[in-house]
């Protein structure tokens, strides 16, 4: 785990973590727009998201479905990763502690993803879960960004005291 948290907190490994997470933001435009409404990450109750499913066409559940699976798996993965070294880069002696929400983001966010594929593919409708799993995810990204910027505030400001 440390080499990890090292590795994340390099450089070019949270730049790159920025543009991927960037770049993975942008590429769900094109689902969003094709469903004429909201992703089901986007939705916060089962019930809701459960009725938004109902909505949807087969083809529309297809196309959201990959999204998922591909870029929906990815994106927890860059964001998470980004915070989680931003946190072990600038939280000094607590920067491995600062990096636990990004990364139960991460698990949440998967956890999440893996509920929406199965009702997606018509496997087994658990979107009830997303009436916990949606908000601990917003939750934990919430803390997760707040500590990163915390964090990043602060070295900016002892940077600034240096010079």
């Amino acid at each position: 785990m440390t080499r990890m948290m090292t590795f994340l907190s390099r450089t070019p490994v949270i730049l790159g973590l920025l543009v991927a997470a960037v770049v993975i933001l942008l590429s769900f435009s094109p689902l969003r727009q094709s469903l004429d409404g909201p992703l089901l990450d986007q939705i916060f109750s089962g019930d809701a998201a459960k009725a938004r499913l109902a909505e949807f066409s087969a083809e529309q559940r297809r196309a959201h479905f990959w999204v998922t699976v591909i870029n929906d798996t990815l994106f927890p993965l860059a964001y998470g990763g980004l915070l989680m070294g931003l946190a072990v880069r600038f939280g000094g002696r607590y920067g491995k502690l600062a990096a636990i929400p990004a990364l139960l983001t991460i698990v949440f966010d998967l956890a999440e993803n893996t509920v929406q594929a199965l009702a997606l593919s018509g496997t087994i409708n658990l979107l009830g879960l997303k009436s916990f799993l949606t908000p601990a995810k917003m939750g934990f990204l919430l803390i997760a960004f707040l500590v990163a910027l915390v964090f990043l505030i602060a070295a900016g400001f002892r940077r600034i005291r240096q010079s």
